[in-house]
């Protein structure tokens, strides 16, 4: 194994997942307000560097993930486990870019190779909790109902848009803890080879110290993802790869020492 992790690479691309502990800060470091923009210009140099091949690897992940979920139910649940998978794979990929190789198909397929039981237990994980947190809203929407309708029809009206809008606050207040614990669960597995549980608070530690720099990379993708739609939403074919490359170079700012 090398001891520099920006060394060029050396191995096949299935042999890519080679863990790079060397410069690794666990937990994350905290990182200034404007590399939240800087993360979103890492990805874009990432992807100018082979457009058409970023383009047709995201447009397999899409045919894939819109393939599996066409099936009722299991299609849900597969979607669930495998997304950190690729998500890995989209990471490797973007190391052996990062590192001066090719980008390849093969590197969306990398989390199959190897550390493929802790990146489906990230996505098992995150399913459980979303499942949990679904259930609960689920019955506190089912109280209030029924407490309304046992009350004045025109105050249980009134009252019927303030409770849903509530409640999608709460769900969203609850699921966010989730995907901060999910977002970098995936490269935490395949490069540092961290087990689950470790992997997501590893990840719920790196975002809970740049809170102010996702809320800037938070809004400049919003704003992005309105101008991707215009064009009959082509602009995804862009944005869409510079959304997954994102997750390597706010992990590679977050948890590696400088370089």
């Amino acid at each position: 194994m090398t001891t520099n992790p920006y060394a060029a690479p050396k191995a096949a691309v299935a042999d890519e997942t080679v863990l790079i502990n060397a410069d690794y800060i666990p937990g994350g470091q905290s990182r200034p307000a404007g590399n939240g923009w800087s993360w979103i210009s890492a990805s874009w140099h990432l992807f100018k560097r082979q457009p058409g091949m970023w383009i047709g690897m995201w447009l397999l992940f899409v045919i894939i993930m819109i393939g599996a979920g066409i099936l009722p139910l299991l299609g849900t649940i597969l979607t669930a486990l495998f997304w950190p998978v690729f998500v890995a794979g989209f990471c490797v990929g973007c190391r052996a870019l990062d590192e001066g190789g090719e980008l390849e198909i093969a590197h969306l397929f990398a989390g199959f190779r190897e550390r493929l039981g802790p990146l489906l237990g990230v996505g098992a994980l995150s399913l459980l909790a979303s499942l949990i947190i679904g259930m609960v809203v689920g019955l506190g929407l089912g109280a209030g109902a029924f407490t309304m309708m046992r009350g004045d029809p025109e105050a249980m009206a009134a009252l019927a848009g303030t409770t849903l809008a509530l409640l999608v606050l709460i769900t969203m207040a609850l699921l966010l803890p989730v995907m901060m614990a999910a977002w970098f669960a995936p490269a935490l597995v395949v490069f540092q080879g961290e087990g689950v549980i470790d992997s997501m608070k590893g990840s719920f530690a790196g975002c809970l110290k740049n809170i102010v720099p996702f809320l800037v990379y938070g809004v400049v993708f919003f704003l992005l993802a309105l101008v991707a739609m215009i064009p009959l939403g082509l602009g995804w074919l862009v944005l869409g790869p510079m959304l997954s490359a994102s997750v390597y170079t706010s992990y590679r700012d977050i948890y590696l020492k400088p370089r």
